[in-house]
């Protein structure tokens, strides 16, 4: 199923992705400080800790990539000045360019990008397969370095522009030594903001100011890529999960941004002539149901391909996004929209839904009446329908379920659990994936892993 960003925003200010709802620009140009209800509360500082997108946003905030991804999905260079490739495909060149600085002052060189780059590579499936093939890394100077490959990959340029989670973001070397499996709580970067890290108040709101030492690429913004001009001096991120406490703010002008709203708002919302409601991204994001196969009872095959017969993309379509426009069935395992998006192998979710079929496979899988625990993010407007239409296909099948409610930030935390539900674990858990994420096989993150 996939939902335009009217319904589901991604929205990182400093890369100019998609919004949801926005005050005028007349309304918001005088003011220096833009406050921006994010879609989530802000858990973890570590890009490579967590795919999720709220962490994401904040390194596109605060960091700054080698390469980066345009809107036509094209990798381009972002830190990088000029790179070259050996003729024999297995030695990459690549020279920063000038004026690069981390917050503290400290110039980029090519150990942080080094050390940056090797620690993502330990967590992000893609760059665990650039990992598998490197032979080394090597700093020519503090400006250029070099790649050296086992076997040529054609892939090496995706991988270090990466567009969304987890990100290859540049850490100071003194940040990226850190064992990948250890968190990172110091937000130093070079991006075209600096996280106040003093004023952040987990649960409520995160600060940034502008990074007067950035230098932005000449060429025009285009998606991740192309230059970063930050034109305010502060970005206030006000967590509020009450959907109905953020519409009131945005409609006042208390707040001006707002990334993710229900899409039930949308008519209210539009009726404010200050507010802008804009669907800037055809390619919209793509819902899944995300099941626990490392514990019973859904490590049984049966039991997952059971209810492949009964999902109704449909049902989650209209349930979540109401107007059928804003929302529709998408059975490709690539994005629909995007050059590779095919139905080869779609029937068994396009087809008729089946519940006799699936009820015949629950029984050959010998369920006994296990406790399914299914994970509703409450404070999530797109997530937390999801679980209450999963929750109640199940119950229909004669399912044992049990709807455990959490904001989506503890809800996040809980997912890394692969313990037993009766130990806190998970058996069912819904989330989203932006478009380019599915697009290619290179940055499907289901394909990958």
């Amino acid at each position: 199923m996939r939902l335009p960003l009217r319904a589901l925003a991604l929205a990182t200010f400093a890369a100019g992705f998609a919004i949801s709802a926005l005050l005028l620009p007349g309304e918001a140009a005088a003011q220096k400080t833009i406050k921006f209800i994010p879609e989530a509360d802000l858990r973890s500082l570590d890009p490579i800790w967590t795919t999720a997108y709220i962490t994401r946003n904040h390194g596109y905030m605060v960091y700054d990539t080698l390469f980066a991804t345009d809107a036509k999905f094209q990798v381009q260079p972002q830190m990088v000045d000029k790179w070259e490739l050996s003729a024999d495909k297995l030695s990459y060149t690549f020279t920063l360019r000038d004026g690069l600085k981390f917050h503290d002052g400290q110039p980029v060189r090519s150990a942080d990008c080094i050390a940056s780059i090797q620690r993502w590579a330990k967590r992000d499936v893609l760059g665990q397969k650039l990992g598998d093939l490197t032979e080394s890394w090597t700093a020519v100077n503090d400006k250029t370095f070099r790649l050296k490959l086992k076997q040529p990959f054609a892939y090496v340029l995706e991988a270090l522009g990466k567009p969304s989670s987890n990100v290859p973001f540049i850490l100071p070397e003194r940040l990226a030594k850190t064992d990948a499996f250890t968190q990172v709580s110091d937000p130093t970067g070079s991006g075209p903001f600096k996280m106040v890290k003093e004023q952040w108040v987990p649960g409520s709101k995160v600060v940034y100011v502008k990074n007067t030492d950035y230098v932005p690429r000449k060429e025009a913004p285009s998606w991740a890529a192309g230059g970063k001009v930050v034109k305010v001096d502060r970005v206030e991120w006000l967590y509020i999960p009450d959907s109905a406490t953020a519409a009131a703010a945005i409609n006042s002008g208390e707040v001006d941004w707002w990334q993710q709203m229900p899409p039930d708002l949308i008519p209210v919302l539009s009726k404010n002539k200050d507010i802008r409601i804009e669907n800037t991204d055809p390619l919209g994001s793509t819902g899944m149901i995300r099941f626990n196969h490392l514990q019973p009872p859904f490590n049984n095959q049966k039991l997952r391909q059971a209810l492949l017969h009964v999902v109704n993309q449909q049902d989650y379509a209209i349930g979540i996004a109401g107007d059928p426009k804003n929302g529709h069935p998408c059975a490709s395992f690539f994005t629909c929209g995007t050059p590779l998006a095919n139905q080869a192998g779609s029937a068994v979710l396009s087809g008729k839904r089946d519940f006799d079929k699936a009820k015949a496979l629950i029984k050959e899988a010998g369920y006994k009446g296990e406790k399914i625990v299914v994970l509703d993010a409450t404070d999530q407007p797109i997530v937390h329908p999801q679980a209450l239409i999963t929750t109640e296909m199940l119950r229909k099948l004669g399912l044992n379920v049990e709807l455990q409610a959490g904001d989506w930030g503890t809800l996040i935390t809980r997912r890394s659990s692969k313990e037993p539900v009766d130990k806190g674990g998970w058996s069912i858990f819904h989330t989203w994936w932006v478009g380019p994420d599915l697009a290619t096989p290179a940055l499907n993150s289901a394909l990958r892993g």
